[in-house]
């Protein structure tokens, strides 16, 4: 009788489980479709010699680590890898992160209007799409373009900005296209920070950059953590703006691991060796993932 009993119970929880992970199956499903299998086709075909046109195309083998290989030989994989790590901490580390973060905290005490009058030209940035971002910039840097126009104006000789400062013009480009997310981001953690806590400090006659680095900052810690993954992951992502803008150039000045890849699949036909570059993009956006992740833990612990 006691065993029945024990079973029943048994089969009454596990009916529970078994409903939540049909609920969970199609998410599943269009995760592995979408997602798993094409990084695992995109990791086999790293090993091959797949072409867009030719005998590889139809007839394409498996040629082992001679795509890897090639990469090591290839000057201009290393010289794609610092442009990404430059392009990277500029426009995301530094840039978006700074400027939201300086945004935001201006915009802490001011009233309504003047948030949502600054908050909307901001936004004006982020919701453009990056193509539309790119051609905006790139008339901004332009050799007749706005910059040297307004430089004019003042007695300033025109500077070619594209071609003196190619990797500068796309920082600043992404910069602004995404500074936008990290200044909400920023305002609704900065919103959250206990306000007796700032009175108190206050009182105590603590300074403004002293409240700064001993309230604020440790009480969005968790906050600026997950703004950084997100921004490095869509920054080591972009492609559009800057092949729009220079194209990876002037030579290879601002070829990032994106364009390269895209040149070797898709303007030189060799799609193995395109994927296997695209292997290196998944490698660094997993590490920073794994480390963005444990600090994150580390903080959740530590508070």
């Amino acid at each position: 009788m006691k065993h029945n009993t024990s079973i029943q119970k048994l089969s009454n929880n596990v009916r529970p489980n078994i409903g939540k992970y049909l609920f969970l199956l199609p998410s599943v499903v269009i995760l592995l479709i979408f997602f798993i299998y094409p990084i695992v086709l995109t990791f086999i075909y790293s090993f091959t010699n797949l072409a867009l046109t030719g005998e590889a195309a139809k007839n394409f083998h498996f040629i082992g680590f001679d795509n890897y290989k090639r990469m090591l030989d290839d000057p201009a994989v290393a010289g794609s890898i610092v442009n990404t790590i430059i392009f990277l901490v500029g426009s995301s580390l530094i840039g978006q992160q700074i400027l939201g973060f300086t945004i935001a905290i201006l915009m802490k005490k001011k009233n309504g209007t003047f948030r949502r009058v600054i908050g909307t030209i901001v936004l004006a940035g982020w919701v453009m799409p990056e193509i539309v971002c790119a051609i905006c910039m790139y008339n901004f840097f332009y050799d007749e373009g706005t910059l040297n126009t307004v430089l004019g104006l003042f007695g300033g000789l025109p500077v070619t900005w594209l071609f003196t400062f190619p990797m500068l013009c796309v920082i600043i480009a992404n910069a602004w296209h995404g500074t936008a997310f990290s200044m909400l981001v920023y305002q609704s953690a900065l919103d959250g920070v206990p306000k007796d806590i700032e009175e108190a400090a206050t009182v105590d006659g603590a300074s403004k950059l002293q409240k700064l680095i001993y309230i604020t900052l440790p009480c969005i810690k968790q906050s600026i953590t997950t703004n950084m993954m997100i921004n490095t992951l869509q920054t080591l992502s972009v492609f559009g703006l800057i092949y729009s803008m220079t194209g990876g150039g002037p030579g290879t000045k601002t070829q990032t691991l994106p364009v390269i890849m895209y040149l070797s699949a898709f303007k030189n036909y060799q799609l193995g060796y395109g994927t296997a570059i695209s292997m290196i993009l998944l490698l660094i956006g997993i590490v920073l993932s794994i480390f963005y992740v444990k600090a994150m833990n580390t903080e959740h612990k530590g508070a």
